[in-house]
């Protein structure tokens, strides 16, 4: 269950919000093999003079950023999270017409202990995982 956060400006048309989200869920269907009823979004939404960042950081040269921050459970190679990040950027530039400079993406990932989906239980500790 990965939990995605995404912080935007706030003057993003709410289908373009929606379709972030979308692009965002498909990439994590299609490169890190999530089911596709296993969506927890949230959407923060902040002022410009709220985005703080260097326009152009590594060299890199952003105008409308978003930052997207996907929390889920260990044990994925490197080669799936750039996948995942390969797939999620192609899917905003296409469903969302992001640039690819303005989509930043964090990872943080822990075990499976660190969620409760509900109920007070630790749901995940009875998944297999999978190999």
């Amino acid at each position: 269950m990965p939990f995605v956060r995404i912080s935007l400006r706030n003057d993003t048309p709410p289908e373009i919000r929606r379709s972030i989200s979308n692009g965002i869920h498909r990439a994590l269907v299609d490169a890190i093999g999530i089911p596709e009823g296993d969506r927890f979004h949230v959407i923060g939404v902040h002022t410009p003079e709220d985005m703080l960042y260097d326009s152009s950081y590594m060299g890199i040269e952003y105008q409308n950023i978003v930052f997207i921050e996907i929390t889920f459970v260990q044990g994925r190679s490197e080669e799936k999270k750039l996948n995942l990040y390969r797939a999620i950027t192609s899917n905003l530039v296409t469903d969302a017409g992001m640039r690819p400079p303005d989509v930043v993406i964090v990872l943080t990932e822990n075990d499976r202990a660190n969620w409760s989906i509900g109920n007070g239980e630790a749901q995940l500790l009875q998944l297999t995982p999978k190999t």
